[in-house]
């Protein structure tokens, strides 16, 4: 995106929406039922998940997987999932609506594991690999699965339970084969690590036939394929169950927010599609965890269908991230901005050859203006974008992305035309425009519910509106604004502060790499502001010098009462988003003031 992209006239929102949605489009949509609720959906996306699967295997010898220096062809992934279906039918029993658990790393096998499952009808449970061994018993309990594929990591923290549970596994990359350097090559030994009645899984895979198909299976656009669990950062995790069609709305919606950028710029939708059409097919990285909607359902998904390669990272790191840029020719990243911000804060960043990359978006947490700006200074050529949704939503709501994006970096984009939104009251009623209020959401990727939550689910959806519990509102042109999280909010002498915007503000602060801005407990106010700040290496900062830079930028009530300047990173969960109930306790800020 270069800097005459900013000075560009921009076609009307309006404008460029009213041609898009044209009969005979690909982003034509249709009003159906879904489970009583008459919902607008895009009428082009594929019917389900396993049509993913199927055109996989039409893209033969491209490369579809790669981890470290393992890579996996298209026609070899379709094969291996479809063998692997077929041994969970054959073998473990499982029909249309029975669980299966995965439980890993971002392993090609995670990859292999989620389609062979929802391919037969079966339903998807990622779990989280960060969890304890009670946790994942939490996990595997609450979903009823009926297998498990995981790895020797957390196999080793769930092998007293498994047999209590009667939950059969299969192993991943365990330990003896490992050891050996020969993965779970056919005839590797069982480990005698592993829980009894588990099998690794070259075991069950067997040698792998290469005219293999699918399992026969019957599957409706709204049959449950995933069960998502949130981040349980307050209280017992919940199990969002997403559709097939939830999940796939994500293909369309983010193709429509890429060609709507465009026609913004003054393109028609045939040269919109045509510049997409023409575009590298992608190489996207993928730093976030699988088991996140924003890894299965914004990454995984659409690099697979598009017949693309997805690059699958261990853990998070910023040099390996930049290191697999050059190596792998990586066209597109998705990442938290936390991981954005330690790339280009790499001081090594000016080795790499980044030349391939297409695109940068953020996802999972609001993105500082600030990084936004250092993004755009050191990467000029590349898409910027920020995409604002949650796992109830099955990931896409609203996306902001290129020339919208630099002029507004703080907004999260204007929904995609499939989703509604409104902002209301505390009593739900509907809020004028540019007031502030809890963001509800509607559209074909809202979930079917909470699983066995009938409660939860009946106070978070309302006739298919999402109750999302963040605050926003929207301006003039439709553009989405979040403000904080419901429960975020800081209330200071009965004055509101919203944590990202006094975030924002410390990032602007050259020497700040990460900020946490919470709550603190006071007898009089009731609530101070506070603030944990880790710098970037080599800096040093005093509290004061940073209320100084924050004079001019906000109110004197929203200016932290508290910093505290930390050298460890900030305590986040697996998708990135700051723990902040843990920065609290850290802090000793829990009790009162």
């Amino acid at each position: 995106m270069t800097e005459s992209d900013l000075t560009r006239p921009l076609r009307s929102m309006v404008a460029v929406t009213s041609r898009m949605l044209v009969a005979g489009s690909p982003f034509e949509m249709e009003t159906v039922d879904v489970n009583g609720t008459p919902t607008r959906v895009w009428k082009h996306a594929p019917p389900h998940l396993r049509a993913i699967l199927e055109g996989s295997g039409e893209h033969g010898d491209a490369v579809a997987l790669v981890y470290e220096r393992e890579r996996m062809t298209h026609a070899d992934f379709y094969r291996s999932a479809a063998a692997l279906a077929h041994r969970l039918v054959d073998d473990y029993g499982v029909t249309r609506g029975d669980r299966v658990a995965i439980a890993m790393r971002n392993y090609p096998e995670w990859v292999i594991s989620f389609f062979a499952t929802v391919s037969i009808g079966a339903i998807a449970v990622p779990l989280n690999a960060w969890w304890t061994g009670s946790e994942l018993e939490f996990g595997l309990a609450d979903s009823g699965a009926k297998v498990l594929i995981a790895d020797q990591e957390r196999l080793d923290r769930v092998a007293d339970v498994l047999p209590r549970l009667g939950v059969p596994a299969i192993a991943v990359r365990a330990a003896s084969a490992e050891a050996d350097g020969t993965g779970d090559a056919a005839g590797s030994p069982r480990p005698a690590s592993l829980p009894e009645g588990t099998r690794v899984w070259a075991e069950v895979l067997g040698e792998v036939a290469r005219n293999v198909r699918l399992p026969d299976a019957e599957i409706a656009p709204d049959d449950p394929a995933g069960i998502f669990y949130t981040s349980g950062t307050t209280g017992v995790p919940k199990g969002a169950v997403c559709s097939h069609r939830n999940m796939l709305s994500n293909l369309v919606s983010l193709q429509y927010a890429r060609v709507r950028s465009l026609m913004r710029l003054g393109l028609d939708l045939d040269d919109g599609l045509a510049y997409m059409e023409a575009l590298p097919t992608p190489v996207v990285l993928c730093p976030v965890p699988l088991f996140h909607a924003t890894g299965a359902q914004t990454i995984m998904l659409p690099a697979l269908a598009q017949g693309g390669t997805l690059v699958l990272m261990y853990r998070w790191d910023a040099e390996e991230a930049l290191a697999l840029v050059e190596r792998e020719r990586v066209t597109g990243i998705t990442a938290v901005p936390t991981m954005v911000g330690q790339m280009l804060a790499s001081p090594h960043l000016a080795e790499y050859d980044l030349s391939s990359l297409l695109s940068l978006g953020t996802g999972g947490a609001p993105a500082a203006p600030a990084l936004v700006s250092r993004a755009h200074g050191s990467l000029q050529d590349l898409v910027l974008g920020q995409g604002y949704g949650l796992t109830e939503c099955s990931a896409t709501a609203s996306l902001n992305a290129a020339t919208d994006y630099l002029l507004r970096p703080d907004s999260a984009g204007v929904p995609v035309a499939a989703v509604d939104v409104k902002i209301v009251d505390p009593e739900g009623t509907e809020l004028p425009t540019g007031e502030l209020g809890e963001i509800w959401l509607n559209g074909p990727g809202v979930v079917l519910g909470y699983w066995r939550r009938p409660e939860a689910t009946a106070s978070t959806f309302t006739d298919g509106w999402l109750h999302t519990g963040d605050i926003g509102r929207l301006d003039e042109e439709g553009f989405l604004y979040i403000v904080d999280r419901l429960k975020d909010m800081i209330i200071r002498g009965g004055e509101n502060v919203y944590c990202p915007e006094v975030e924002a503000a410390i990032h602007e602060h050259p020497a700040v790499s990460e900020v946490a801005v919470v709550g603190v407990p006071h007898d009089v106010y009731g609530e101070e502001v506070g603030a944990v700040v880790r710098l970037h290496d080599g800096h040093r900062m005093d509290p004061d010098d940073l209320r100084d830079h924050l004079k001019s930028r906000l109110a004197a009530f929203k200016i932290p009462d508290h910093i505290h300047v930390v050298d460890a990173e900030l305590p986040r969960n697996a998708a990135g988003k700051l723990l902040k109930k843990q920065v609290r306790e850290q802090q000793g800020w829990t009790g009162n003031g």
